[in-house]
């Protein structure tokens, strides 16, 4: 993985005083105190890199190129201002197999991030299921959930997010 990208996910979603910044409520940072803060071996044409670059597009600009600030899997608190939103009726969410047995008790819980993620496709879903062990894939009643007053949102780079995935609107476990 890029050391950039590296550095970019730990500041903007995770720690963003390890390297003296400071987000808003929004989750937006000032670009030049930000290459201030990351240091000489950090330029505008690497962040530019990794914002274009990132496959999961990541990272976001302001619409003035004066910000930036992750998307969405933030640690620390962050209000990205998301409105709720209709999601397809079917929603993906990859894991490792190992904690299948956990969801199967508890459901989809968000853990140390300030939502659940989830995929509009299988393949998305997989290839975050196979970052953590042996990919799993559970398939999600959403039209369900929202038909029981559960929201969805959506962040710029088109991951569904919500609170929780209560077990019973699993639908089907592919084990891969």
């Amino acid at each position: 993985m890029d050391k950039h990208f590296i550095k970019l996910s730990k500041a903007l979603r995770h720690a963003p005083e390890h390297i003296g910044i400071t987000l808003d409520k929004n989750g937006w940072t000032e670009i030049e105190t930000f290459l201030k803060c990351l240091g000489n071996d950090v330029t505008m044409d690497d962040i530019e890199y990794v914002v274009a670059n990132n496959d999961k597009k990541r990272f976001e600009f302001s619409d003035d190129k004066k910000k930036i600030r992750a998307c969405q899997g933030h640690s620390i608190n962050i209000d990205l201002d998301l409105k709720p939103v209709i999601s397809p009726d079917i929603l993906y969410h990859g894991t490792a197999e190992k904690t299948v047995p956990y969801i199967k008790r508890d459901g989809i819980i968000k853990m140390n991030r300030n939502h659940v993620h989830l995929s509009a496709d299988y393949r998305t879903a997989h290839n975050v299921g196979q970052r953590h062990g042996k990919p799993t894939i559970l398939l999600i009643d959403a039209k369900k959930m929202q038909e029981h007053g559960m929201e969805f949102f959506q962040s710029t780079n088109h991951v569904w997010l919500t609170d929780f995935v209560p077990k019973e609107y699993i639908l089907n476990i592919n084990y891969i």
